[in-house]
């Protein structure tokens, strides 16, 4: 039986914008947890970045059995409280932690999207608008195309807004 036999996944609340700062003293600690990000390019000081945020803002899923020591969570900086039913924590899904482990290490490379593949803008003006790869633009944005006002017109967006198009067969 492994060490993790027993061991199930719960949620923590944060403090307000303190899940970084939980996670950090969490993990400090010894515990082993995870806070789900997505990368996000926003404007800061005038210049274009890429900075990692949470997913679940004010949350982070935590590893624990019931016969460890629960009451350390309460003074850890960030912490506000562990999510719970009654005076019960309410365990998480393994599965739905290991998806949510799986797509945050996942990174959608050149060669994982082909010239000429359909892809889905899901962010930003284009949203919900289609467009075809061209290549890469550095490490982090792309180069589309996309018909637009009747007209092809290449645009550049960030890797991480787009998706590929699935098709049905």
């Amino acid at each position: 039986m492994s060490a993790n036999a027993n061991k199930a996944w719960y949620l923590v609340q944060c403090k307000s914008r303190q899940d970084e700062r939980a996670e950090e003293h969490l993990q400090r600690q010894g515990y082993t947890c995870f806070r789900s990000t997505y990368k996000r390019e926003r404007l800061l000081k005038g210049q274009r970045r890429t900075t990692r945020e949470s997913l679940f803002p004010g949350y982070l899923f935590i590893q624990m059995s019931l016969q460890d020591s629960w009451s350390s969570l309460r003074s850890t900086r960030g912490v506000s409280r562990v999510v719970a039913f009654g005076a019960h924590p309410l365990p998480i899904s393994d599965a739905l932690v290991d998806e949510l482990q799986e797509r945050d290490h996942q990174r959608v490379v050149a060669t994982l999207l082909q010239p000429g593949e359909s892809v889905r803008i899901n962010e930003g003006p284009f949203a919900e608008l289609e467009a075809v790869f061209l290549a890469m633009d550095g490490e982090e944005r792309v180069v589309l195309l996309m018909n637009f006002l009747q007209r092809e017109q290449r645009i550049n967006v960030p890797l991480a807004e787009i998706s590929r198009v699935r098709t049905t067969c």
